[in-house]
């Protein structure tokens, strides 16, 4: 498979987004897992995960604790897997959403993260969205703080714009690692973010890359040169998605998330996928 970066580690240019294995409407656990271990058959080695993906604040760390597991169970094929995880969203009664970018959640969180996910340090942990009540500076210094005390192995952020990600790289030192925010043919307000990343040589991991939770079918209804292009290349549009999107820029992994087998493998193929400029130009 196509690889690509994230620092100096080489990972596959597709990643699995675990979060359809976690959140409300998950499989179940048997499906999951096979997910799981299908997306690493396929070539996928890097997982995003988050202490958040769960269906409300009862089950809080599923997700990490569903990866954990089913790379457990790969064995070395498992232990070869970049694992990626965020902090800084917490979840509520009743499926809600909240935020803690506070220092001391943080690094709470950081801890619960390296247990559920049975690391000695976590691959790339990235701060989960921004909280208002708290000075970013504050929130990413704590992100550095982690990484000075090699906890973690590298640093992203998630969801944030330009000039948060440009301070998030000064309070790092210049080892803002990677940036996590959504972009997909239908949500293409991340450009700017895109574009500063590519410049800056800090991956750029597009997540819902596909349109979300149940709209990856609704590719042609966003542009149909996606159906159009995919019968071309007797491909499925949503590899051809990925593929437009890989072409952007050699920092761009996305991380389709998945909860059945056959679309994590359909998704890993889109690196096969060689679009042409026009072909690329029709689907911009």
């Amino acid at each position: 498979m196509l690889t690509r970066r994230i620092g100096e580690v080489e990972v596959s240019a597709i990643g699995l987004g675990g979060m359809p294995l976690s959140v409300e409407g998950r499989p179940d656990r048997e499906r999951a897992l096979a997910t799981v271990r299908a997306a690493v058959e396929a070539g996928v080695t890097l997982i995003d995960t988050a202490d958040a993906y769960s269906k409300d604040d009862t089950d809080f760390g599923h997700n990490e604790e569903l990866i954990a597991e089913a790379l457990r169970g790969l064995g070395s094929a498992g232990a070869d897997v970049f694992v990626a995880t965020k902090g800084g969203h917490t979840r509520t009664p009743g499926g809600g959403w909240g935020l803690n970018g506070s220092p001391e959640y943080l690094r709470s969180a950081c801890d619960a993260s390296l247990k559920r996910l049975g690391v000695e340090a976590i691959d790339l942990y990235q701060f989960h969205r921004p909280d208002p009540s708290v000075p970013l500076a504050d929130s990413f210094g704590t992100i550095a703080e982690l990484l000075d005390a090699g906890k973690i192995k590298q640093a992203g952020i998630s969801n944030f714009d330009p000039d948060e990600i440009k301070l998030a790289n000064e309070v790092l030192g210049g080892r803002l690692a990677a940036v996590q925010n959504q972009f997909s043919p239908a949500y293409r307000s991340s450009e700017p973010e895109l574009e500063l990343c590519a410049e800056l040589g800090i991956a750029f991991l597009p997540w819902s890359p596909l349109g979300g939770i149940g709209k990856a079918g609704g590719l042609g209804e966003v542009n149909s040169a996606f159906i159009e292009v995919a019968e071309a290349h007797d491909a499925s549009p949503q590899q051809v998605c990925l593929a437009w999107m890989l072409a952007k820029a050699p920092v761009v992994i996305p991380i389709p998330g998945s909860s059945r087998p056959e679309s994590i493998r359909d998704s890993a193929a889109a690196t096969h996928v060689e679009l042409t400029a026009d072909e690329l130009a029709r689907l911009d």
